[in-house]
């Protein structure tokens, strides 16, 4: 059961990084940093469009406008941080 437990925390801290990669992703591109005509760049960007957006969209549904600034990639990373906690502290001492 430790196992499954630290494959999860491990899967947590991969998707950790992927939505902090995509953050700074789209921080590039709305400041025209990166070049969006680049087909490296698009699939980049499609790539973590991708695997973020389903986490992210129903975060956003329930966040209030708040003039074009965008926190539900910090609201999922809290939650990723509670979670991993949650297993870490609670879930696996009970299997120790």
């Amino acid at each position: 059961m430790i196992a499954l437990i630290q494959t999860i925390v491990l899967a947590l801290d991969l998707y950790w990084w992927i939505i902090i990669a995509s953050a700074v992703f789209s921080w590039l591109y709305a400041f025209n940093v990166v070049n969006p005509r680049n087909q490296f760049v698009g699939t980049i960007g499609n790539m973590l469009f991708r695997l973020t957006e389903p986490a992210l969209r129903p975060i956003r549904r329930f966040m209030p406008d708040l003039g074009g600034i965008d926190i539900s990639p910090i609201i999922l990373l809290l939650v990723i941080f509670f979670v991993r906690q949650f297993l870490l502290m609670s879930v696996a001492p009970l299997f120790l």
